[in-house]
């Protein structure tokens, strides 16, 4: 998503038009959901998907007319199983594709695109708003909580978006009708920062990875040479601080996720300890069953509870048999995306689609 709308910047800057694609509504086992994008630029060339195949082909298409036209418009797609064959797909189900045309003579598109990069950069709720009453003479706004909306004057009419809060802004992406005007709104990023204590070989593979994936990196070590910018070029921040008193440095919520990878069991059940009380979201502990058990029982001694210390992630990453520290790595932001899709409603059946 941040390259995406780095791209759009540059081609705005630039003077170039574009047509950004994006999944607005689906049903059934499509093999992508609503909010998944990619831009069609005038070059012809694409960046994002929107699930492959024949669909993707279609909706590419479809974007070179929306920009030889300077237009922006609804398609819906048939994936049902009398249709299927035609397109070249085996899901079935319907998905309704918004073109969204991007002009750089539209003045208040590149600030705002601009606003959408730095909430991208910042851990906090945001949702990105399309006024799609007029499909021709689209608007763009984004909604952060604590700090409003930053959208076009009256882009809500009369509307009280704070205080329709909870109707609005969920952990999906939604169509609304308010005011006789019709909105598509989707979670743009979701609260959460992945700590990672110990900046050794395996967080040197895992933070570029999570990075790539949108999740917002803090690295902290006690060891300067291991937690700094140069090691860890894609981290949201590095910290050097005592890791007995992690609190002095970080202020762990409960939306955030910890990923504990030390070099010794005492750094491991010190960070584990402290992190036990914070009640963040996902704990996952790196080391060998032995070592988890010597950690477990010094733990019980604490007075935690055995179910406490089993909410944890033990062995940290889901099961592929990996090894190497890249191999970790990818075990790890594999369970790190299950956490987030089920903290963000994503359904089972959708998360077994792939892109194709």
């Amino acid at each position: 998503m941040k390259k995406l709308f780095q791209e759009i910047i540059n081609l705005l800057e630039k003077g170039e038009d574009a047509v950004l694609v994006t999944i607005t509504a689906s049903s059934g086992s499509t093999p992508r959901g609503a909010g998944s994008r990619m831009l069609v630029k005038r070059d012809k060339t694409q960046m994002g998907t929107v699930g492959g195949g024949n669909v993707e082909y279609l909706a590419y298409q479809t974007a070179l007319q929306a920009i030889r036209e300077k237009a922006s418009y609804t398609k819906g797609f048939s994936l049902t199983r009398s249709q299927t064959a035609s397109i070249g797909m085996v899901c079935g189900g319907d998905v309704e594709v918004y073109f969204q045309y991007i002009s750089p003579e539209d003045r208040n598109l590149l600030p705002l695109c601009r606003q959408i990069r730095e909430a991208l950069n910042r851990d906090a709720d945001s949702w990105l708003i399309l006024d799609i009453t007029e499909e021709t003479c689209w608007r763009m706004g984004l909604y952060t909580k604590k700090e409003g909306a930053a959208v076009p004057e009256d882009f809500f009419g009369a509307v009280d978006v704070q205080g329709r809060e909870a109707e609005l802004f969920l952990n999906r992406a939604v169509k609304r009708e308010m005011d006789g005007r019709k909105y598509y709104i989707e979670p743009l990023v979701q609260a959460g920062t992945v700590y990672i204590f110990g900046g050794g070989h395996v967080a040197q593979e895992l933070v570029p990875l999570l990075a790539h994936l949108d999740f917002r990196c803090v690295v902290m070590d006690d060891r300067p040479e291991f937690a700094n910018p140069t090691v860890f070029p894609d981290a949201a921040q590095t910290v050097v601080g005592d890791l007995e008193h992690i609190s002095n440095w970080i202020s762990v919520k409960s939306c955030d996720y910890v990923c504990v990878m030390t070099r010794g069991h005492q750094f491991d059940y010190l960070v584990q300890k402290q992190m036990l009380t914070e009640k963040p979201c996902y704990i996952g502990i790196m080391g060998s069953r032995n070592k988890i058990q010597v950690v477990t029982q010094k733990l019980l001694e604490d007075g935690f509870s055995l179910e406490e210390i089993e909410s944890c992630h033990m062995p940290i990453g889901t099961g592929i048999l990996a090894e190497t520290p890249a191999e970790i790595a990818v075990s790890i932001a594999g369970e790190l995306i299950a956490v987030r899709a089920e903290r963000m409603g994503r359904r089972k059946k959708d998360a077994g689609s792939k892109a194709r």
